[in-house]
């Protein structure tokens, strides 16, 4: 990777992990599914001009919408707002080593005993987490969060078999195709909405355009733009930047406290999705 490269994939942890803290401060005026609908809306909308409609994928990407937004980002950040963006960002990284096991699964890929190995760190390192004492009256959240992590990886393996769709074409479609149903679930299982709205104010909405705008239109955008012009194996890894980035969100604007089980459990998280991600294929020497 050219250092233009680099300075490029250090925007996605950092754009996404510091919209999980703003993502947080939302929910305090806005419902999850509320704010994942305004979300979704303006970066579709910003994004759909770069594209064309995908005739002939539309009812697929309608399933990916549903289940990949909708009921995805309905239990994660239904969970996230009740937990500490630290402890979720951690958790939301067993997202890889799900999708791993999930490929393993239905799609017969061979997973090997260093990726094996590596998943098994990972899901250990969620249980010296939720052990924390300050976790036990908010397992239900927890086991949204992972819930939502688990959904994640069934929609991509939906994603991944798009092939003939670009990255941007799906996020821009999806996102216009998640929104309302969002929006609907909100209504059916949410309260509140119109009173949030009305009140809320400037600081309110400047988050929903950090989530729209920097978070989904811009960090994504930059992802599948390095998807297309670096290998995947040199990208990947900058993602374990993210939870690092949230801890450091968390803890300067939430004034979140970093104990010392999430400290070993997050380390234990991190060391397994390395091992899940990273190809150890040894190259042949030509």
């Amino acid at each position: 990777m050219t250092v233009g490269q680099i300075c490029l994939a250090l925007i996605v942890p950092i754009t996404w992990g510091l919209g999980i803290t703003m993502a947080k401060i939302g929910m305090e005026q806005f419902s999850p599914l509320l704010i994942m609908s305004f979300r979704f809306a303006l970066a579709g909308l910003l994004l759909v001009w770069f594209t064309k409609p995908p005739w002939g994928y539309m009812r697929q990407i309608f399933f990916v919408a549903l289940i990949g937004s909708t009921l995805q980002y309905g239990l994660t950040y239904t969970g996230i707002k009740h937990l500490d963006v630290s402890t979720a960002a951690i958790l939301v990284q067993l997202e890889a080593p799900i999708l791993s096991l999930l490929g393993a699964i239905i799609l017969k890929e061979k997973v090997g005993w260093r990726r094996a190995l590596g998943m098994s760190i990972a899901f250990f390192g969620v249980f010296v987490i939720v052990g924390e004492p300050r976790l036990e009256n908010n397992l239900e959240s927890v086991a949204l969060v992972l819930s939502g992590a688990s959904v994640w990886a069934v929609a991509q393996i939906m994603v991944s078999k798009l092939k003939a769709l670009s990255g941007l074409t799906i996020l821009a479609w999806v996102a216009l195709m998640g929104s309302p149903q969002m929006l609907l679930a909100s209504l059916v299982f949410e309260q509140g909405q119109w009173q949030s709205i009305a009140s809320a104010d400037l600081g309110d909405w400047s988050v929903v355009l950090y989530l729209a705008i920097v978070m989904t239109a811009l960090g994504y955008s930059v992802w599948f733009h390095l998807l297309r012009v670096c290998e995947v194996s040199a990208v990947s890894p900058f993602l374990m930047l993210l939870p690092i980035t949230t801890i450091i969100s968390g803890v300067l604007i939430l004034d979140e406290q970093v104990t010392l089980y999430m400290a070993i459990g997050g380390l234990m998280v991190l060391v397994g999705v390395c091992s899940t991600l990273i190809d150890w294929r040894r190259k042949k020497l030509r």
